[in-house]
């Protein structure tokens, strides 16, 4: 099969090489799966240039998300079968032609979803879900700020955040972005490039600040979402994007009486997945009833793995970028 793999740690375009490697074999309570989609995520530029916390052996196959179609059952598997859709995290990775998932952590691909929605559904959603009601507690009539929101998880954010009954002000960088934010039903927009968040926070809500903010950016933006944030707001961190990990001052959260709430959500793989295959029901409820879709603005074949990846990391993308192979 064909499948990419890093060979050396660097930007996208230069060290990811498209190889015929054998076909994976499927062992204990794993599945093979043909991949149908494999979505990009910020993690995967990370995992490129050696700065992410998960640091796998090279070389490597990158891909953390896919939708893919079941071919074959390892030993131990039972409950699914040859033809079903499932989304999830690979072993091996996604951006190939066929690669390795464990069944028990695998999850049914919601019918109301093609195999490009399917594959950007799992990592978005259930950040978002996470962050915006186990970690902040967001709450009906509560106002949400989400930064980098034409993004791919900020995308997901404000979707959820409306589906939550929240006013939502959606923070993107440029005229097209922020028409995309405006399309995703987000209450207020803000022009990054042309307008200051922390103004427009403060108007829009009489000066109280928001509730809750959605931070996948850090740095800079982190900082100055502290000067709009409620009395007893949280701010949720769920990324560096941008590049720098900002220190918090503690004595401001103290002074303002805000909650700074970080979200590693990976962790509820190993802590207690059972939260995880919950949220994914009521997740594909959601998308049944038309409150959720996947932002997908690209889909694209498994040759332009690295060309999709770079635009991704150059911060030239909305939504998600899709493979499909």
């Amino acid at each position: 099969m064909k499948a990419w793999q890093v060979r050396e740690l660097g930007e996208p375009r230069d060290v990811l090489t498209l190889a015929e490697v054998p076909d994976p074999e499927p062992g204990p309570g794993q599945v093979l799966v043909r991949v149908l989609g494999a979505a990009t995520n910020f993690p995967d530029v990370l995992m490129c240039r050696g700065l992410y916390q998960v640091r796998p052996p090279l070389p490597y196959t990158p891909g953390i998300e896919l939708c893919g179609e079941v071919l074959a059952a390892g030993p131990g598997v039972t409950g699914i079968a040859p033809g079903d859709r499932l989304i999830g995290a690979p072993v091996g990775g996604a951006c190939a032609e066929l690669t390795l998932m464990n069944a028990a952590s695998a999850l049914p691909a919601p019918d109301g979803l093609d195999d490009a929605e399917a594959a950007a559904f799992f990592v978005t959603y259930q950040t978002g879900w996470f962050g915006l009601h186990r970690r902040a507690g967001l709450a009906a009539g509560e106002t949400l700020l989400v930064q980098a929101a034409a993004g791919g998880v900020g995308s997901g954010a404000v979707q959820l955040g409306k589906a939550a009954g929240a006013r939502v002000i959606g923070v993107a960088g440029g005229e097209q972005k922020a028409g995309v934010v405006r399309a995703l039903g987000a209450d207020v927009v803000v022009d990054r490039h042309a307008q200051d968040f922390v103004e427009v926070v403060k108007e829009v809500t009489g000066g109280r600040g928001a509730d809750v903010i959605y931070d996948p950016v850090g740095g800079d933006t982190y900082t100055r979402s502290t000067k709009c944030i409620a009395f007893e707001g949280r701010i949720l961190i769920i990324g560096f994007a941008g590049g720098q990990i900002q220190s918090a001052a503690l004595n401001h959260a103290l002074i303002k009486n805000y909650s700074i709430v970080g979200l590693h959500w990976g962790l509820y793989q190993s802590k207690n997945p059972q939260l995880m295959r919950d949220c994914h029901t009521q997740l594909t409820k959601l998308v049944a009833e038309g409150a959720i879709r996947p932002l997908v603005s690209e889909r694209l074949g498994l040759d332009e793995v690295p060309a999709g990846l770079q635009r991704l990391a150059d911060g030239g993308t909305v939504g998600r970028i899709v493979f499909v192979p």
